[in-house]
């Protein structure tokens, strides 16, 4: 058995379920929201802060659009700043987002194994279905989540419970893939362990998330076998 089979098996050892946030974790679009969010941002006339995707981590699209709405002052309604942002990033997602290597491979391979799989992304309803639509998805995840549908965004627990809840399955016999901190947050503030992915969105993090996660992994080619 080489390293990358004995990497896998560690990784799934006890578990029942697999957890998978979606942006920069599953599939690779973390480098679109900052171009979206300097051009959003640009129509106002208002430059984008440098910190700003740091101080919006693991938000909900709803929370987004409301600190948005109140830190830049702007005069769209919630709803409207929501729906220019769905606009702007569905061409994106359906035409140059790909799933990050390896997994694919690796879902199919969860499958085989009887491992169920669910998603839990701080990202908008409608571009989640996108993204399903796009990469065929539908077929391997029985629950798809977003943070809106429950309480708190990350890095509160909230909605890793809820798919594990709706999965059936006890967050000790979950596993998290996750590529930011308060992502890696969640997973843990909700009991279950979390799989670090690389992402160059978040490289200056790595040795952080290296510290609050599980494992870490460049990339799923490393856990296939």
């Amino acid at each position: 058995m080489n390293r990358q089979e004995i990497l896998y098996h560690e990784l799934l050892l006890d578990k029942e379920a697999v957890i998978f946030d979606l942006d920069g974790s599953l599939v690779d679009s973390m480098w679109m929201w900052e171009r979206i969010d300097i051009e959003y941002l640009g129509k106002f006339g208002i430059p984008m802060p440098k910190d700003l995707q740091r101080q919006i981590e693991g938000m909900s699209f709803s929370e987004t659009a409301q600190y948005f709405k109140s830190y830049f002052h702007l005069p769209d309604s919630l709803e409207q700043i929501k729906e220019d942002w769905n606009r702007m990033a569905w061409d994106k997602y359906r035409h140059e987002v790909p799933l990050k290597p390896g997994a694919a491979a690796f879902l199919e391979q969860c499958r085989k194994d009887g491992v169920r799989l669910g998603i839990a992304t701080s990202n908008s309803r409608e571009l989640v279905e996108t993204i399903a639509e796009v990469h065929g998805l539908r077929e391997y995840f029985s629950c798809i989540m977003t943070a809106c549908d429950v309480k708190k965004g990350k890095p509160a627990p909230d909605i890793y419970l809820a798919v594990a809840g709706a999965l059936g399955v006890s967050p000790k016999n979950c596993l998290v893939f996750e590529d930011i901190v308060p992502g890696i947050m969640a997973g843990k503030n909700a009991g279950m362990e979390v799989c670090a992915v690389e992402d160059a969105y978040s490289l200056s993090q790595k040795g952080e998330k290296q510290l609050l996660a599980d494992y870490y992994i460049e990339d799923f080619r490393r856990i296939l076998y």
